[in-house]
């Protein structure tokens, strides 16, 4: 593979990687506009965000199935033909709920780039690339929550906020030209593999009912769900409760994500000295600590906007620290069977940060204290079920430890 084409693969799979991410931050300046457009109010168009954190969650667990029968690239033109639809329904919708309604359409066809962009790394690259392959991926990822809402700020501010899903459509067609041209078939259909849901389930069934699995992966989805909690939260907060406008909320937006993509890269200094629970405990305290102290503030009334931005960045942090450890603790165990549990370990992440989304909506009282009370609460439950589950799992020696270049691969994502 010459140079060209190997920057063409990997640039096309990191935008079916990145689409998803990027289909959640770019609108999040446009909700107080979509509100008052759709004639609701902020906390409404919140679920919109919760049914899209829905849409991710089921459709990593339906896409993997697919992908082994069907081949790599028919799936994926399925979920990018779907996403491009439901990006069109969320440009001309006039209700808030057909908008809940066509966000997770739209997530579920953003699941099949980023379900295929792994199992084609899988296919395409040998093992020993593998590690810079996702690295590359992951960092366009990383760079998502700092373009996609200044971007969108931009985007609602000078011609309104249906052309913010009309820039999503334009993005998913240059993808799917991509795709067509310059993606290759990297595995052919396999007719006996099975669909049927028992054999699906069964699969999955192994997987969850390890306890190396169910505890680090809650630990991880539940410490995530904070981080969903702010995403969702914080256009009212910002927007609404502190008055800045949609181009200053995707600058605080991108300043609050360069914390955890500063701490993800850290955390691979880190794992040199500090085993990878030794470090998951510390961030947990820490983040308990400060989800206590946003929420404390925002209980007495003293919310202020620098303060709030400074927490928040420090809270944010300590994911760079709580999920590449958390990820490689629970998939150690799996090497045999890793692709259905990075697939459940996705779907858990989603679907309880999807929950964590909805309480903030359900809750919501125009103040901060939704959004920082959820946070609090997440890291304060992480915490604790990291430090009792600890007790759970099954000391074995392959699983004491996690080599160090696997928890540095994941560092990246």
């Amino acid at each position: 593979m010459n140079k060209k084409n190997h920057f063409n693969l990997i640039f096309i799979l990191g935008l079916l990687t990145a689409i998803g991410p990027f289909s959640i931050d770019m609108y999040l300046p446009a909700f107080p506009a979509i509100a008052k457009g759709l004639n609701t109010d902020v906390a409404q168009v919140m679920l919109s965000l919760s049914s899209f954190f829905i849409g991710i969650s089921v459709g990593q667990l339906v896409y993997g199935p697919m992908l082994e029968r069907f081949g790599r690239k028919k799936p994926l033109y399925v979920g990018l033909v779907i996403y491009l639809l439901a990006s069109i329904g969320c440009a001309f919708t006039e209700s808030v709920n057909s908008l809940i309604a066509f966000r997770f359409l739209q997530a579920l066809g953003s699941c099949a780039g980023m379900v295929t962009s792994r199992a084609m790394v899988r296919d395409l690259f040998e093992v020993k690339d593998s590690a810079k392959v996702f690295s590359s991926l992951m960092l366009v990822v990383a760079v998502s929550p700092i373009i996609a809402p200044t971007v969108g700020g931009y985007v609602t501010a000078a011609l309104g906020w249906r052309y913010v899903f009309a820039a999503l459509i334009i993005v998913d067609i240059a993808i799917l030209t991509g795709v067509y041209f310059l993606l290759p078939e990297s595995k052919q259909p396999d007719p006996n593999h099975s669909l049927k849901p028992k054999s699906v389930v069964q699969n999955f069934a192994g997987v969850i009912v390890h306890p190396q699995f169910y505890i680090y992966a809650l630990t991880g989805a539940i410490a995530a769900s904070g981080l969903y909690a702010y995403i969702s939260g914080s256009p009212q907060v910002f927007i609404e409760l502190f008055g800045v406008n949609e181009k200053q909320y995707g600058w605080i937006f991108a300043i609050i994500a360069v914390g955890i993509i500063s701490t993800s890269q850290v955390n691979s200094f880190v794992l040199r000295k500090y085993s990878s629970e030794k470090i998951i405990s510390v961030a947990l305290i820490f983040q308990s600590i400060i989800g206590l102290t946003l929420a404390g503030i925002a209980f007495f009334n003293w919310s202020e906007l620098y303060t709030t931005i400074t927490l928040i960045f420090l809270y944010v942090g300590c994911q760079g620290f709580i999920f590449p450890n958390a990820s490689a603790l629970t998939l150690a165990a799996f090497g045999h069977n890793a692709g259905n549990a990075s697939a459940l370990m996705g779907a858990i992440q989603m679907g309880i940060g999807a929950t964590a989304s909805a309480v903030v909506s359900i809750l919501q009282d125009h103040t901060a204290l939704p959004m920082s009370g959820v946070m609090a609460f997440c890291s304060i439950a992480a915490f604790l079920i990291f430090m009792m589950g600890r007790k759970i799992v099954v000391q074995q020696p392959t699983l004491q430890e996690v080599e160090e270049e696997d928890v540095e691969m994941i560092s990246g994502l």
